[in-house]
């Protein structure tokens, strides 16, 4: 019964870090630039590969990009969206893998490895991902696009994350709204 409970939990967070997504690029969608560089719909992926593992966090990434586009056409599918599936997906996969293997860490150590080796991989996929896609169309996508795009242009949403994201998972963890394994 206590695992059924738990995976109940997993899908409960699952389905409100989806909701997230959804919705928090709506509350900063007037300034498109100050959108881009927060990377609103990344907070959930990142969250959720914290809060309920590696595959929970992966299938919250590859969903929550694509379902954003068909709802409300934004991002662009092609290769928007399709590009950030990949990525977020491997936010949520690479938190959810470091977090649970980095068990003899204290707290904060482990939470800042985890996002940050999640963050640094998540973007060189998106942007391998990008690449591909836009060679199907016979598009170039330069080494200085990939940098720019994925790196300093998201530069003050990373440092946002790492402040928001740890404090967040934090205040769950000290209400014990956390699933522990």
């Amino acid at each position: 019964m206590k695992n059924n409970h738990k995976r109940i939990l997993k899908l409960v967070y699952s389905a409100v870090c989806i909701a997230l997504a959804m919705v928090l690029p709506l509350f900063l969608g007037q300034v498109q630039v100050f959108m881009q560089g927060i990377s609103p719909m990344h907070i959930p992926a990142l969250l959720c590969g914290l809060l309920c593992g590696p595959w929970y966090g992966l299938a919250v990434g590859l969903i929550s990009p694509i379902l954003r586009s068909l709802v409300f056409t934004m991002p662009k599918m092609y290769p928007t969206a399709l590009a950030m599936a990949f990525e977020l997906g491997t936010y949520g996969l690479v938190t959810g893998l470091l977090y649970k293997a980095l068990k003899k860490m204290n707290f904060w150590p482990r939470t800042y490895v985890s996002l940050i080796a999640a963050m640094l991989i998540g973007r060189v996929v998106g942007g391998i991902a990008q690449a591909l896609l836009l060679g199907f169309r016979g598009e170039g996508y330069s080494l200085q696009l990939f940098a720019t795009a994925y790196f300093v242009n998201t530069s003050v949403g990373m440092v946002i994350h790492l402040i928001v994201i740890p404090l967040i998972f934090f205040a769950l963890k000290k209400a014990k709204l956390t699933i522990e394994e």
